[in-house]
């Protein structure tokens, strides 16, 4: 039997599991911690807004992917940070062992949010 997908953030955390479930919520509390941004879940993850979507938290398995839709302009604060996918996205891929210092998440959530401040929403066409 399949496990009922997570309706609120909580539900989502509640679901992790060792050290997956401990990496998502040092991410959630610095994240939270940075700036004022709204949680919810969207397309089965955690998603930050503020003037649209700011990063993702995504639980996997065997890693944590914490990625910026705007996260190509904040490579020089994380180099770790990967481009993929469409927007400006950029990923980083944490395995246990690996979490990103307070310091580095608060900066990149600080700038990412006011780069949707200067720029508006990354989702909207131009």
């Amino acid at each position: 039997m399949r496990p009922k997908p997570p309706k609120t953030p909580d539900d989502y955390v509640e679901l992790q599991q060792g050290w997956v479930r401990h990496y998502v919520e040092y991410l959630r509390e610095h994240v939270q911690a940075a700036a004022a941004v709204t949680e919810t879940l969207m397309w089965g993850h955690l998603v930050y807004l503020s003037d649209g979507p700011v990063l993702l938290i995504r639980a996997e398995a065997k890693r944590v992917l914490f990625a910026f839709w705007r996260g190509k302009r904040l490579q020089e604060v994380a180099p770790t940070l990967k481009p993929v996918g469409n927007y400006e996205m950029a990923t980083i891929e944490i395995h246990e062992g690996q979490l990103p210092s307070p310091a580095v998440i608060e900066s990149l959530v600080s700038r990412a949010v006011l780069l949707n401040k200067q720029l508006g929403n990354p989702q909207d066409v131009s």
